[in-house]
């Protein structure tokens, strides 16, 4: 019988059951659900849509990670045959900067609440910190990350 229905709702060529009627078939939580699903899908398509800055924003954004990540890549192999401070530094501000942006886009996705959202994006910036600092500290009073990296490799 609920195959009736189903096919009838879909094929929508006036097809309709003899002796059923899909609102007697339909159950009271089945029904709640489609309405909330039609609430939501409503507000969706009545809320503004995005202003001009803010879809250049994340569209600039977007370009940035990609671009920061086909830096990375190159940085790799140049820190290898030349190691220098100013690759070191190069290095570390951008893997801070991609382990940055990656995390925050985790808590983008799983992190919900106005207040949990403002604490989880403030332990953000401060692990961001504390690892560029630790970072800039380590290639100041070491060997530096290009270094430190070979040396681990030659073992």
């Amino acid at each position: 019988m609920a195959a009736i229905v189903r096919l009838s709702s879909v094929c929508r060529r006036g097809v309709k059951p003899l002796f059923f009627q899909t609102g007697l078939l339909s159950r009271p939580l089945v029904a709640a659900l489609q309405e909330q699903r039609h609430q939501l899908t409503a507000r969706i398509h009545a809320s503004q849509a995005l202003s001009g800055s803010a879809s250049k924003a994340a569209s600039l954004h977007w370009t940035a990670e990609r671009a920061l990540s086909v830096a990375l890549l190159a940085m790799a192999p140049v820190a290898y045959f030349h190691p220098c401070p100013a690759i070191d530094y190069s290095l570390a501000a951008a893997l801070t900067l991609h382990g940055h942006w990656g995390i925050g886009q985790v808590l983008t996705d799983y992190v919900h609440g106005d207040t949990k959202i403002k604490m989880a994006n403030a332990g953000l910036f401060l692990v961001s910190t504390v690892t560029f600092a630790g970072l800039c500290y380590f290639n100041y009073n070491d060997v530096g990350i290009c270094k430190a990296i070979a040396l681990l490799w030659s073992k």
